[in-house]
């Protein structure tokens, strides 16, 4: 895996230097000091690993269902490789998900709150991590890739926000997306660039619900789809400011 930066946020400066930026450095996300990492799962583990380490030193660690593919070489990188499920067709396939228990740290709560996954897909579908569903007591946030597009959404007791990415990244290249949560609203960024950002407040966030990386916990594939996601996954990263 690459290595990633520290939390970051949009700012707008004052000072002398940003008269002179470019319009693609104004776009830019500026890396700030004070991000709290609340883990990181680096998906180094080899091949048959049931266990999704949190390399943050904070303990989360997370268990992998026996058909995610781990220890896989894929362009240079060892990644958790998810295979394509027919969406909405039964049965579910509960072993096809990475989940881990749910634990305060992994609620945004009130806090500034970073999600990141370095993600490869060819496919158009699926959710590739998310705490919650859409109608839980608590609220939920969620990285999804309909249509191949990347989308973040965060829903919390003020409301609900959702960014969606310009261009798809079902391309079959590696790509790093970012959802960033602040006071001041949603950011989506894609292999660095700020694909998307919408103000307001989503408000508290915090459930019961275990984080899920591949799909969702609690479906049955006729009434509510599990979207299931197919791809690989380099890195997840959750932060907190």
């Amino acid at each position: 895996m690459r290595s990633r930066g520290r939390f970051a946020v949009a700012v707008t400066f004052t000072t002398a230097a940003t008269l002179v930026a470019t319009a693609v450095q104004a776009e830019a996300v500026t890396e700030t000091s004070g991000g709290h990492t609340v883990a990181q799962y680096e998906m180094n583990e080899g091949p048959g690993a049931r266990t999704m380490v949190d390399s943050s030193g904070h303990g989360l660690d997370g268990a992998v269902g026996s058909e995610v593919q781990t220890g896989v070489g894929v362009q240079g990188e060892t990644a958790y490789r998810f295979t394509r499920l027919d969406p909405d067709t039964p049965p579910t396939h509960p072993r096809h998900l990475a989940t881990v228990p749910s634990q305060r740290d992994l609620n945004p709560g009130d806090r500034d709150f970073a999600l990141t996954v370095r993600l490869r897909t060819q496919y158009h579908f699926g959710n590739v991590v998310q705490k919650g569903q859409a109608t839980v007591d608590g609220g939920n946030y969620k990285l999804q890739i309909p249509s191949g597009i990347a989308q973040c959404l965060f829903r919390g007791d003020h409301g609900t926000l959702i960014v969606s990415s310009r261009s798809r990244l079902n391309d079959g290249r590696w790509h790093v997306v970012r959802c960033e949560r602040s006071q001041t609203g949603l950011a989506l960024i894609v292999d660095g660039r700020t694909e998307a950002r919408k103000s307001g407040w989503t408000g508290y966030i915090a459930n019961d619900w275990p984080l899920s990386v591949g799909g969702k916990t609690a479906c049955d594939q006729v009434d509510v789809g599990c979207d299931y996601y197919a791809g690989d996954i380099d890195y997840v990263k959750l932060e907190s400011r």
